[in-house]
């Protein structure tokens, strides 16, 4: 570059002969004129062609690469898996050289697909605790060795970029008001604006611009936290870019690959703790040092959390004839006397309760299975049941509900049906759990198996024994010796027959 910079000085300023350049220079004079006819500026060379250790790899990178172009965004794999799998196939070359391949192949690809130079777009920038972005994804993971798909939401701090992942089995109301509580939570505090799409969770019709019908529930959310919730445009995500983001990283970070818990609980735990920890790792780019640094820094400029909001949705139900009410193609037992009776029920992400004249009847574990190819299941409480039993203690004999209760009970059963009226008396011994402690109702009939007395009068006095804290065994009386007989009476009952031989009556 410096020497054709040179050779046109000397030809055009300083009007030297190509003769006096050649001299000078040590070129050929052919080469001299090749420069300065051609009119060259900046010189270019022709790069030899090398051979790479890519090279009997490169057709079969190739369909790899167009395989995944044809994929949905989620299911995009990585060029670092794409990678490993050369190596595996034998390939001993480097990362780099893979990466440069597939970038070059990708820039090609979207130069014939005329895909390059779509969009143009502003960068954004945002104080400290100004606003947070949200956002849904679907991923996998295997949760007691099902394989089982999630619906994960997807949090972002914009000045920070500290993020933060939660999964769920659906994407509804209970779901979103409860991803805002933990969210919150694990970041410290309460933005001053929400940044969402136009979920259906949070709008209920898109008006023109940027007019929205909020979701009535949603809206109590959003005052009670009290920060503003904007919408995006239509199909504008990048209006919430970090986010969209964040849910690309997220998958290669945490869901690739895929992971293995024992629960729900138990992913949700996991990854919040591997958020945590990916800020420490993870460089901000624009403010020194790393996301955690600056989530240090912008936690103060957060809005306190107050109280977690009760996000609760509720249905009305009526309650079936046989004390069941049913709940996403289950069913769950109620207490017999709102039979026929309507209720609420509040559900949460994992439970739900019965609520009926302003008190909670009960409360169940909710069921959620994505499989709609069975009947669904039934979910008993025998307790909800001892109102009926005790005007028809027949039913107890094959009473569905009665197959779930504890050990010491169904072998109780199984003793007192032996015998006629077994089945009220067991009835009014479980009825003891209405007034009484169950435990205490249970370890009493555990003494009283034990002991080989099943019967009602000793397992109540069992029972009061253990309430009044009082000795379960009499200890031995050691009489004193003036108080001991000289001469035991004897047992005999012949002197009744002698009686009865004679006759005698009083008058």
């Amino acid at each position: 570059m410096a020497l054709l910079s040179v050779i046109r000085r000397w030809h055009y300023r300083d009007h030297l002969s190509i003769r006096e350049i050649a001299k000078r220079t040590g070129l050929s004079r052919n080469t001299v004129r090749k420069y300065l006819r051609s009119d060259i500026v900046e010189p270019r060379f022709k790069v030899p062609e090398r051979p790479s250790k890519l090279d009997p790899f490169v057709e079969r990178l190739t369909a790899w690469l167009r395989r995944e172009m044809g994929r949905s965004r989620k299911q995009k794999r990585t060029i670092k898996q794409l990678y490993a799998d050369l190596v595996g196939l034998g390939f001993d070359g480097s990362y780099g050289r893979v990466a440069a391949f597939a970038r070059a192949w990708r820039e090609d690809y979207r130069h014939q697909q005329q895909m390059s130079g779509k969009g143009t777009f502003v960068p954004l920038s945002f104080a400290p605790g100004e606003a947070f972005q949200f956002d849904w994804s679907e991923d996998w993971a295997i949760i007691d060795g099902v394989r089982t798909k999630l619906q994960v939401a997807h949090f972002k701090l914009s000045y920070s970029r500290a993020f933060f992942v939660r999964a769920y089995l659906l994407q509804t109301h209970e779901m979103l008001f409860d991803a805002h509580n933990h969210a919150f939570r694990v970041l410290g505090g309460v933005p001053r604006r929400g940044i969402y799409d136009n979920m259906r969770t949070a709008v209920d019709k898109v008006g023109r611009g940027k007019e929205r019908t909020v979701n009535a529930r949603f809206l109590t959310m959003v005052s009670h936290y009290l920060y503003e919730a904007e919408f995006c445009n239509p199909a504008a995500g990048w209006e919430k870019g970090q986010v969209e983001k964040n849910v690309q990283d997220a998958r290669h970070r945490l869901w690739q690959p895929v992971p293995q818990t024992d629960s729900l609980d138990a992913l949700n735990i996991w990854l919040e703790e591997r958020c945590k920890a990916l800020w420490q790792d993870i460089p901000h780019g624009i403010e020194p040092g790393s996301v955690a640094d600056a989530w240090a820094d912008e936690v103060a400029s957060l809005m306190p959390m107050g109280r977690p909001f009760d996000g609760f949705v509720e249905y009305g139900k009526r309650v079936s004839p046989t004390c069941l009410v049913h709940l996403e193609r289950n069913r769950y037992s109620v207490p017999a006397s709102f039979a026929n009776r309507p209720v609420s029920l509040r559900l949460y992400p994992d439970r739900f309760l019965v609520v009926a004249e302003g008190h909670v009847l009960c409360e169940h574990r909710r069921i959620i299975e994505r499989s709609h190819d069975g009947p669904g299941r039934t979910v008993y409480d025998w307790r909800h049941y001892l109102a009926v039993v005790q005007r028809k203690p027949g039913a107890l004999r094959n009473g569905a509900p009665f197959l779930e209760m504890p050990d010491a009970f169904q072998q109780l059963q199984r003793h007192l049906l032996r015998s006629p009226g077994g089945d009220r008396e067991m009835v009014e011994i479980l009825a003891l759990v209405l007034h009484h402690d169950e435990q205490a109702v249970l370890a009493a009939v555990t003494m009283a198996l034990e002991a080989s007395v099943p019967t009602k009068t000793h397992i109540i006095n069992l029972l009061h024994r253990l309430i009044d804290g009082k000795p379960l065994t009499t200890p031995p009386i050691t009489a004193p010796q003036a108080l001991r007989l000289v001469s035991e009476p004897l047992a005999n009952v012949e002197r009744y027959d002698t009686l009865r031989r004679e006759n005698r009556h009083a008058s």
